[in-house]
């Protein structure tokens, strides 16, 4: 490894850990916090957890990343301008705070999903202000107020959210490193970092839960990433949706299929993947250890591809979310079958 290559990394390694730490510290005092509050995630039949478990972790990952995230973009090269920055600081705090206090108190949807759209245009409008056209503006709010709530979807089961986090955070960071962005780069390390810091404490058994804080503000600082790697070079979007193709299709699908059926989709339920998962007997590492399977060994390999073949790039996208929707409907069916033959089962 060269001198320069070593003197670049350097920075990065030491940012990233110390986000790490910061967030393996705060996760603990907030473990103790939720105790004397008395935030308890309860059991219930739209849950996947047996035992009062603590919730709002996920503000480890906020105090991590809110100091480190923008070190590595200001400080490192190439720096992103003030105004980009500031605007994802903002956007990633009003998301923390709406998800922090409905984690103390129940908030109706309609607040939230103002606040988390008011972010994605705080965030999406600064990025575009000298760079493309103000017309990708209603595209990009849209997209981050999905990602924001796919992961809140999405976080139901022991360190699943956590190991997503960091999966797709250090995919990104590698994109931005072979791009030349180590600003860029540093920036995904941190958000990588902070998660496993927090996932020391919420892999199975967890010991806490994220939250709506965490939860939230991983989809926002995904999204916004990804979105910076699109202002670098649009090719870059598709390696990096291929990344989230495990998530964004058990969410995309399952949320559809509900909205079909004329279910109320915006309401708690166990119908996503992972959860039939866990609800036909397998533990919750196992129920994470589908979605490892899918990202290290289907994701990550046509992500590098798409990477190296920029010419590419669309079709490895849509041939991977065409294999994740047939993997997706093939176990669903097989699961939901199962539970079905098991219910008749036990009334005969």
């Amino acid at each position: 490894m060269s001198n320069a290559i070593v003197a670049a990394f350097a920075p990065i390694a030491f940012i990233a850990l110390i986000a790490f730490f910061v967030a393996l510290g705060v996760v603990r005092a907030a473990i103790a916090y939720a105790h004397r509050r008395g935030m308890y995630d309860q059991p219930g039949r739209r849950r996947s957890h047996t035992l009062p478990t603590p919730r709002g972790g996920g503000i480890g990952i906020i105090v991590a990343v809110l100091p480190t995230v923008p070190a590595c973009l200001m400080y490192l090269h190439p720096s992103w301008k003030p105004h980009i920055v500031i605007a994802l600081i903002v956007a990633t705090v009003m998301v923390a705070v709406i998800g922090w206090w409905d984690d103390h108190r129940s908030l109706p949807v309609l607040p939230r999903f103002g606040v988390q759209v008011l972010a994605g245009v705080t965030f999406s409008s600064a990025l575009l202000i000298d760079g493309p056209s103000l017309a990708w503006l209603p595209w990009l709010v849209l997209a981050g107020a999905w990602s924001i709530n796919l992961h809140n979807f999405m976080d139901g089961i022991d360190g699943l959210l956590a190991q997503q986090g960091v999966f797709v955070a250090c995919g990104l960071a590698v994109l931005a490193w072979c791009s030349g962005q180590p600003a860029l780069a540093g920036a995904s390390a941190c958000v990588a970092a902070a998660c496993l810091g927090f996932g020391c404490y919420n892999r199975p058994p967890a010991r806490i839960f994220m939250g709506d804080v965490g939860s939230g503000s991983i989809g926002l600082l995904l999204f916004a990433l990804t979105a910076m790697l699109w202002r670098v070079s649009w090719p870059l979007v598709w390696p990096a949706l291929i990344l989230s193709s495990a998530f964004m299709t058990d969410a995309s699908l399952t949320l559809l299929i509900r909205m079909v059926r004329g279910r109320r989709w915006y309401t708690a339920h166990r119908e996503h993947l992972y959860q039939w998962i866990v609800r036909r007997g397998r533990t919750h590492a196992v129920g994470a250890a589908w979605y490892v399977g899918w990202n290290l060994l289907v994701a990550a390999p046509i992500a590098a591809l798409a990477f190296e073949r920029p010419g590419m790039g669309l079709i490895a996208c849509i041939v991977t979310y065409v294999i994740a929707a047939a993997v997706w409907l093939v176990v669903k069916r097989r699961l939901v079958r199962r539970d079905r033959y098991k219910v008749r089962y036990v009334h005969t």
